[in-house]
């Protein structure tokens, strides 16, 4: 009885494992053939035109998965996270050198000059300027090369090189001419505002009406510089060639990756501090009135006169402003305005460049404007600027006294710097007659106090002044910056 028991059992054990092999190989039969039809389901939706904007589809389909620049947690943008790219030739580098010289920190700033050709001192380049690379071959777009600029494809592929060569650990990719002298830490305050993760093209356009009309006014010009995300300059290296062949004829790299990055989908940003100065001659006036915005770049210093009339080499004068720039560059070129009621005076000051005296109370809203001093790109373009500006006049009245920055020190307590700014030439006018004929000839120096730490973050007003003392008898006179108390207004009358 019992071996027939253990038979039974034994053809029970037999019949239920073969059914559930059965039913397992049914099972996963049925999965297959459904996950079959739910992908072509899928290809099916995804590709039909009702259904490509399904948001479920676009996450699906469009993951983007975080790029080499970015992280968990991002810490604040500095320095190491900048890679330039700068455009020159071997024929124009020795000459150009010292612009790049007064502002290219060795083994702080990343990125390199792109030459034409090997220059003649490749065994001995100096260490004080950027490296250089000579630019890749871009004959294979010859066809597609109707550029009246013959170097117009070679500099638009700096990009793609660029970005080949520097990937790791980058934020932001910028882009300039061997002329543009870079304010470092006001650029590195200026990028800190935005997402590097997203897709940012940021600068400025031309101060001149008929050089945005001949390019573009959406395009950032590469001689005042320009910044690319990280995400915006891998998408652009990955279209380039698509992008050369569909602008064969712009003038230069900078429009021709401008209409490349539009067809991205994405515009420009503009930010004040980039400054391209298409303008000719004296551009004092221009410098002691820019926008209220922290000065990132400087262009065409090769073209205009030096900028303290004392220094007759420009790379002198450079030199010159960079000795303020070293000490406070948030306040560099800010316009602050001022009054000295009693003698009925207002003061302008452009902090580490030039400081005006005009014999009469005159409202910022007059002051913001710069005396046109210059001339614009084209002198036949009407209207020539993008901004408003005062005519130079002999009226005691509205001409300035003039005064130039001088030399820049600590003060003892160390919280504050101080700034000597002397007067160019004597004015040679009469007293402003209907303010009171309190005339400003005496005045030989201006010193301005200003504080150590540093100004101009996003949405802070300007800074006020207070005008300290008008010493008769040491020719001088003394004015001290400050915050703008809440409630106050920069008052003139």
């Amino acid at each position: 009885m019992p071996l027939v028991i253990s038979s039974k059992s034994g053809v029970m054990q037999q019949r239920l494992a073969f059914l559930c092999s059965k039913f397992a190989a049914s099972l996963c039969k049925s999965l297959a053939i459904s996950g079959v039809v739910l992908y072509l389901f899928y290809i099916i939706l995804s590709n039909h035109p009702c259904c490509r904007s399904s948001m479920l589809l676009a996450n699906v389909r469009y993951t983007s998965w975080p790029s080499s620049s970015s992280s968990v947690v991002d810490s604040p943008t500095n320095i190491t996270h900048l890679v330039f790219g700068i455009a020159s030739s071997a024929k124009t580098w020795e000459s150009k050198k010292p612009y790049m010289e007064a502002w290219w920190l060795p083994n702080k700033t990343r990125g390199f000059v792109y030459l034409d050709r090997a220059p003649k001192e490749t065994p001995h380049w100096p260490s004080s300027s950027p490296p250089f690379r000579v630019s890749q071959d871009t004959s294979r777009y010859k066809e597609y090369n109707k550029h009246a600029n013959p170097h117009a494809i070679r500099m638009a592929h700096i990009i793609f090189e660029l970005f080949r060569e520097e990937n790791k650990g980058v934020r932001w990719y910028i882009l300039a001419d061997d002329d543009t002298i870079f304010f470092l830490d006001n650029l590195v305050e200026v990028l800190g505002r935005y997402d590097h993760n997203k897709y940012f093209y940021i600068g400025s356009n031309s101060e001149c009406v008929a050089s945005n009309s001949d390019h573009s006014f959406g395009m950032a010009f590469g001689g005042a510089g320009y910044a690319l995300s990280y995400p915006l300059a891998e998408v652009l290296m990955k279209n380039f060639d698509v992008c050369i062949k569909t602008y064969p004829t712009l003038y230069g790299s900078d429009h021709i990756l401008q209409s490349c990055i539009a067809d991205l989908g994405v515009s420009l940003t503009q930010e004040k501090g980039f400054h391209q100065i298409d303008l000719h001659n004296d551009i004092s006036g221009f410098l002691s009135a820019l926008p209220q915005s922290p000065s990132v770049s400087l262009h065409h210093f090769d073209v205009a006169d030096p900028i303290f009339p004392s220094i007759t080499s420009r790379h002198e004068s450079l030199k010159h402003l960079m000795e303020a720039a070293k000490a406070d560059q948030s306040r560099l070129l800010q316009q602050t305005i001022c009054f000295h009621k009693q003698s009925n005076w207002s003061f302008s000051i452009s902090w580490g460049y030039s400081a005006h005296i005009y014999e009469k109370l005159y409202p910022p809203s007059i002051l913001h404007r710069p005396l046109q001093t210059f001339t614009p790109w084209k002198k036949t373009a009407k209207p020539p600027y993008m901004f408003n500006t005062r005519l130079p006049s002999n009226d005691p009245c509205e001409a300035p006294h003039v005064f130039y920055f001088d030399a820049i020190e600590k003060t003892t307590e160390g919280n504050q710097i101080l700034t000597s700014y002397v007067r160019r030439s004597p004015r040679r006018l009469a007293a402003c007659s209907s303010s009171g004929n309190h005339s400003a000839d005496f005045i030989s120096k201006i010193q301005v106090l200003s504080p150590s730490t540093r100004h101009g973050e996003a949405g802070n007003r300007r800074e006020c002044c207070d005008v300290l003392r008008v010493a008769d008898n040491q020719n001088f006179t003394e004015v001290k910056f400050r915050a703008c108390m809440k409630d106050e207004i920069v008052a003139y009358m």
